[in-house]
């Protein structure tokens, strides 16, 4: 410790600490950081597969949360280490890009990292380790390519799509009834996709839940679900051939923005004010009335004499609704969202088939269903369940198969699931090599190794021999060369992913295996490790 003065003639202490920072070098930096990974995959390993295991989470304010999404396991789980982080932005980059294959992506990079220990402890520089991953990546992804099927669906042949996702929901607790969310899930994705641009804008899915019903009745509502009520209880019920006026302007008297002071002293000047406020109201009902809107669906508040003006006009409307609800339904419904009573016009009421408020239950909850609208480009999927935690995880499940629907959308080429092709893969880069002279050849057959991971957890978590499965189906793959076999998990009695209708997209196939080798260079790379003393 030193004292010392800067230029104004303050002082201030100088802390030599410097000793006492922890500091890991070359092999051992490098073995540090790769347990820290594999620990991470090792967590993930066993909620791989239909047969995967389930995680529960608690949070520190007492929130449980029960997934089996692997980007979901990972964010909540709270991770100090700096390389165990990275895993964690591994999962959820593939979480954003292609939303499925979380949890593989993780197991994968596991494995590469296990097989880069090996190599290093025979002495192989980290670099060409890295070298060599990043070619055995590329032969991978093309063989990919080489492997994939491309498959056509239309408006009335919707089954390819369909069989896909519920490859994806399979792996959930949802699978009971993964036929009818699979369904669910492809119809929205095509209600709100654009097939010319083969865009799909996943924003105008809104994924609504409520606790109660089972999940058997979850459907998909053409329209918008608003968690709100009639603001009067005699309002109607139900409203068909709706006009909605849609505002963001209160029901209430103008306030003045600077202060402002109003004197009553007589009961004359209090009645006069009174006039004012009910005339005031009597204009924007009268407003709303005139341009023929016969519901009103408003952002803000109104107060119980507003509500009875509304009543007694015979104008049904609804309070409290948020913004991006109110976005929605101006989608929905072709109306537009009005800032200022002034600028109401017949133009800019949306129209709806049919507006009804539904009760569930013996509970007081009731929602508002806005359904048969103008443009059905905006839809909502009810989520019914026992519980909530049910719920949040079929949310989640449903995020999963929605992503699919759309990447397939955008790149119809598929690859078969069950770790096929990564067997596959596994066999390719294995040959390709024997092509390169140098010491990489080992890095890209550990590489070979490395992908056979992701099998060999799904026999394990199904509970079959892993080693004695992955090398019978490895051997019929050679044999037969046929890139389709896999594990058969579900014990359907046949390895053919084929005809177990068991796909996955080529492009989170590949994205798998682009993020894991990236991440797994990124780590060999590390050779020092400098971290602050502990307190």
């Amino acid at each position: 410790m030193a004292l010392a003065f800067d230029e104004f003639g303050r002082p201030f202490i100088i802390l030599k600490e410097q000793e006492q920072k922890n500091r890991l070098r070359g092999l051992d930096a490098q073995k540090s950081n790769i347990s820290a990974g594999k620990a991470v995959a090792r967590i993930l390993r066993t909620s791989l597969g239909p047969k995967g295991m389930d995680k529960m989470l608690q949070s520190p304010d007492g929130d449980v949360t029960i997934t089996n999404d692997g980007a979901t396991i990972l964010e909540k789980m709270d991770v100090d280490n700096q390389i165990a982080k990275l895993m964690v932005e591994l999962s959820r980059s593939q979480d954003y890009e292609i939303g499925d294959g979380t949890t593989g992506v993780v197991v994968m990079a596991g494995a590469l990292l296990e097989k880069a220990e090996r190599l290093l402890e025979r002495g192989i520089h980290p670099i060409r380790i890295a070298e060599g991953y990043e070619t055995a990546s590329r032969i991978a992804v093309e063989h990919l390519d080489r492997v994939a099927n491309k498959f056509e669906f239309g408006e009335s042949n919707l089954e390819p799509l369909i069989q896909t996702c519920m490859t994806t929901l399979s792996s959930k607790i949802v699978n009971r009834c993964k036929r009818s969310l699979a369904e669910i899930a492809v119809k929205a994705v095509l209600a709100v996709a654009d097939l010319e641009r083969k865009d799909v804008n996943l924003d105008l899915i809104k994924v609504e839940g409520k606790v109660g019903g089972k999940l058997e009745d979850t459907e998909l509502i053409y329209g918008i679900v608003v968690d709100k009520d009639m603001s009067h209880p005699q309002m109607p019920k139900q409203i068909e051939d709706a006009k909605i006026a849609i505002l963001t302007c209160p029901f209430e008297p103008p306030k003045p923005k600077t202060k402002h002071k109003v004197d009553i002293d007589t009961v004359e000047k209090f009645q006069t004010l009174r006039v004012q406020e009910q005339k005031y109201f009597d204009e924007m009902v009268q407003k709303c009335k005139d341009v023929g809107a016969t519901l009103v669906i408003c952002q803000w508040g109104f107060d119980d004499e507003a509500n009875h003006l509304l009543m007694h006009r015979n104008l049904p409307a609804v309070r409290w609704v948020g913004g991006v609800e109110l976005e929605l339904i101006a989608i929905a419904t072709g109306g537009r969202i009005v800032p200022r009573f002034q600028e109401l016009t017949t133009e800019k009421l949306g129209k709806a088939g049919m507006v009804r408020e539904k009760s569930f239950g013996t509970t007081k909850d009731r929602m508002l269903y806005v359904e048969h609208c103008a443009n059905s480009r905006a839809v909502t999927i009810f989520i019914r369940g026992g519980n909530k935690m049910i719920i949040e995880e079929t949310k989640r499940s449903l995020h999963d198969a929605l992503c699919v629907a759309r990447n397939l959308i955008r790149n119809n080429s598929i690859v078969y699931g069950g770790g096929s092709a990564e067997i596959s893969c596994s066999i390719a880069v294995e040959a390709a090599a024997d092509r390169y002279p140098g010491v990489e050849q080992y890095a890209i057959r550990a590489f070979g190794d490395a992908l056979e991971a992701i099998p060999m957890a799904l026999a394990e978590n199904s509970g079959l021999q892993p080693i004695e499965t992955l090398s019978a189906v490895k051997s019929q793959q050679i044999k037969d060369n046929n890139p389709h076999f896999g594990i058969d998990c579900n014990d359907v009695g046949t390895n053919d992913m084929r005809e177990q209708n068991v796909f996955e997209t080529l492009i989170g196939k590949q994205q798998q295996i682009l993020l894991a080798t990236q991440v797994v260079k990124m780590i060999l790379k590390i050779d020092d490790v400098i971290s602050p003393s502990e307190y």
